[in-house]
């Protein structure tokens, strides 16, 4: 009986811990904050203005939000790992961009 329980409870273990890792995405998290930062230090720096600072921190949430759909069922699939990669790969691009440009923060 003591047998039975402890396998029960290995298995229930074992299914909590695959189901995390179905729907963990602990790679766009970090690319998430790691972005944020280089936004805040644009502001900061004076590199980014007021619009293009609003136009990516929208671009950001709405990769969160599509992150958080793709979670929504469970699992998120490869297919949308790679779909957020990319989003996460032209947002990157786009903070470069900006804070590159000739436009600057007026003090």
């Amino acid at each position: 009986m003591k047998l039975i329980s402890t396998l029960l409870a290995a298995s229930l273990l074992a299914a909590s811990a695959l189901s995390v890792a179905q729907t963990g995405t602990p790679v766009v998290t970090e690319r998430q904050i790691n972005q944020a930062a280089r936004i805040n230090q644009g502001v900061k720096s004076g590199e980014l203005n007021k619009l293009e600072t609003r136009a990516l921190r929208t671009e950001q949430r709405a990769i969160q939000a599509e992150k958080k759909a793709f979670k929504a069922d469970g699992k998120v699939t490869a297919a949308e790992r790679v779909k957020l990669q990319r989003d996460q790969n032209a947002a990157s691009r786009h903070i470069a961009n900006q804070k590159h440009d000739a436009q600057k923060r007026l003090k």
